[in-house]
Order: structure tokens, then C-alpha cells, then sequence
């Protein structure tokens, strides 16, 4: 019954010209920048909803959140099972961080998980996809399906059109993501679809402990990004070049 009513919804919203539509994503969006806005440094991870507890990179999502949130960095999910329990799951014994999953309704799969400090609710992909991009300064994407590589290209269509400046985009599981990667190589860049710059916004790499490096590193480049585009006075960055003090000191 909640399959069909989802799905009637979903008709609904994006067919018709309600102008309650408008409304309801103006409040997604509303939502998102009310609680998000001094969120600090946060690291978003993507992954499959579908990974079993006992699965390699269910654990390995868990062990690098864990050794991010000890940096100090908060971690973003969409908030349902899998690599986002995971990740949720790493972040949440550190009480000084947040562990937030951004839930949206789906038919399936979609049940939030129970490792989140902070935890909103969207109705619409959009509005929930630009929240959890919108305050990470990195992104860490674990094998997955559709909504992941969904979710990797827009990061990657971002970077590309320089929409994101000076932020990571971290690709976990070389064996599972190399055919993908080979594709991209030999016919998105063998054809000019993309330049070199652009193949090399990925990188694919299973050492944790680097990736945790390269973010902590990342983070200075990223202030100094808001600074010059005239952002000093926001509250994002003053969390951000605050955090980054901390660090240097």
C-alpha cells in the first residue's frame, strides 16, 4: 500500500503544475540551510543502501568515518542502510561531530538508520542531493548502484564546470570501480569528451589513512576559496576557518 500511495506521490509532484509543489521544495531546501548551516567541516559518503553488515566495505566505511570524526570532521549520509548505516555508524561514538543522514521516502530500501545525531527528511532527490554536496568539503564513494553513480557524476559534473572548487572526490574499492574508470579512459577521454583534468577529479584509491590525509589538507585550500569569493562573513565559513586554526595549532 505505502508503494503505490510513494509512488502516486511522486506522479503527482513532478507531472502536475501545483504550485504547492513549489512550496514544499522551497521548505526542503529551507530545512536543509537552517540546520546545516554550522554544521563545521563535514565529510559526505556515498555507498549502496544494499551492503550487509558483515560485507568488506561495509566495514571499511565504518573504519574511515571513524578515523575522520576523531579528526573532528562530521559525517553526512542519506541517511538509510548499508555504507550510509556505516558510515553514520563510525562517526556517531564521537560526540564531538555530527552523524547526519539526509532520509528521503522511497519505496524500498529507504529505512533510516539508527546512528545519526542529526537526521532530516526530504521529499524531493534535488533538494537532498545539493544539501549533502553543498556543506561536505570532501566526497568518499564506495561501490554501489544507480543512486551512487548517480550521485559520484554529479559530483564529478560540479568539479568539471567548476561549480565545487578545491574539493576531493574520493573513489573507495579500486576493484570494483577499475572497469568503470577504463571506460571512462578509453571512451569518454580517448573520444574528447572529457579532458585529462577532468578524468583525473577521481581518485581511486582503498588506502584510508590517505584519504583522511589528503581531506585534512584540502580543508585550508577550501577556506581560502570562500574567503576570496567574498563568503568571510558567513557563518559556514567562519565554522570552517575556525576548525582550521584549531588544526594549525
Amino acid at each position: 500500500m505505502k508503494n503505490n500511495e510513494l509512488a502516486k506521490r511522486y506522479v503527482k509532484d513532478i507531472k502536475s503544475a501545483d504550485v504547492w509543489s513549489v512550496f514544499k521544495i522551497i521548505a526542503d531546501f529551507v530545512k536543509g540551510f537552517d540546520e546545516l548551516e554550522d554544521l563545521g567541516p563535514a565529510v559526505t559518503i556515498f555507498g549502496s543502501a544494499r551492503t550487509d553488515k558483515n560485507e568488506f566495505y561495509y566495514k571499511e566505511a565504518q573504519k574511515l568515518s571513524s578515523m575522520l570524526a576523531k579528526k573532528g570532521f562530521s559525517i553526512m549520509t542519506g541517511g538509510g542502510p548499508g555504507i550510509m548505516e556505516a558510515a553514520n555508524r563510525g562517526a556517531k561514538k564521537y560526540k564531538t561531530v555530527e552523524s547526519v543522514g539526509l532520509n528521503i521516502d522511497l519505496p524500498k530500501e529507504q529505512i533510516a538508520n539508527p546512528y545519526t545525531t542529526k537526521d532530516l527528511s526530504f521529499d524531493y532527490f534535488f533538494s537532498r542531493k545539493v544539501m549533502l554536496v553543498k556543506y561536505s568539503i570532501a566526497y568518499v564513494i564506495f561501490p554501489g548502484g544507480y543512486g551512487t553513480l548517480d550521485e559520484l557524476f554529479e559530483a564529478l559534473t560540479l568539479a568539471q564546470t567548476r561549480k565545487i572548487t578545491g574539493i576531493k572526490i574520493f573513489v573507495v574499492g579500486v576493484d570494483f570501480y577499475k572497469p568503470l574508470l577504463k571506460f571512462l579512459k578509453t571512451k569518454l577521454l580517448k573520444n574528447g569528451m572529457i579532458d585529462k583534468d577532468d578524468f583525473y577529479l577521481i581518485e581511486l584509491s582503498d588506502d584510508l589513512e590517505c584519504i583522511v590525509n589528503e581531506i585534512e589538507d584540502s580543508l585550508l585550500k577550501q577556506v581560502t576559496v570562500l574567503k576570496d569569493a567574498g563568503l568571510s562573513q558567513t557563518k559556514y565559513y567562519k565554522v570552517l576557518a575556525d576548525f582550521s586554526k584549531k588544526k594549525d595549532k
